[in-house]
């Protein structure tokens, strides 16, 4: 869910209303809520609301970008939680002061922030989800995680639909948990091309999936 197209920007509380009320129903059809993270305009409102929400609400996760300098200090702040945390890397134009914005850098902050969430999910602090299409740097973390005994089984791997998706097939039959994204409601064209478009090189992953 993005707190904005439940009314973020107009009410803040009426937001908090309408996302609590999907997680009651969430938690009674045994499911999970997420809270998607926007720009880095709205981190701080969607870190109260998860706040919020996971103090009444065990069924409930967050989205952290790793490009954000700042991630490392949110992570630690949501710690105490016992979070569900989707790490993602992040697809919003940021400037360089507050992102990172070379791809080594944002691989080397998303491994740093994963192998903190991973440590957390063996010692069953946190949930902890990578959700990147990069499998070569998912095989990595997963390399260092299990040299301070985190198993494959405590890093679930979240991918779009349509993406990936033998790739995907190949991590859960090497024992990752995995999961896939997929847009719902009348809105899902729209927002599938805007994944697209935020990092082009989904595009190419897209089109592999229609040939053998």
């Amino acid at each position: 869910m993005k707190p904005t197209q439940l009314g973020l920007d107009i009410d803040a509380e009426a937001c908090f209303l309408h996302l609590d009320g999907l997680a009651g129903l969430a938690g009674a059809a045994g499911t999970w809520l997420w809270l998607d993270m926007e720009g880095s305009t709205y981190v701080d409102s969607t870190l109260d609301l998860y706040g919020r929400l996971r103090a009444a609400h065990p069924n409930v996760g967050i989205c952290l970008q790793a490009y954000l300098k700042r991630t490392p200090k949110d992570l630690r702040r949501l710690l105490p939680l016992e979070p569900a945390v989707r790490l993602v890397k992040g697809a919003y134009d940021e400037p360089a002061t507050i992102a990172y914005r070379r791809r080594p850098e944002v691989d080397a902050a998303y491994k740093a922030l994963a192998l903190v969430l991973a440590e957390a999910a063996r010692d069953g602090r946190a949930r902890c989800a990578l959700g990147t299409h990069d499998t070569g740097l998912i095989e990595r973390i997963a390399t260092f995680a299990e040299s301070a005994d985190v198993s494959r089984g405590s890093l679930e791997v979240h991918m779009l639909y349509g993406i990936r998706s033998r790739e995907l097939a190949r991590l859960q039959a090497a024992g990752f948990p995995a999961f896939t994204l997929i847009a719902y409601g009348a809105f899902w064209y729209p927002w599938y091309m805007r994944r697209l478009a935020e990092r082009p090189a989904n595009v190419l992953f897209a089109l592999r999936q229609l040939f053998p």
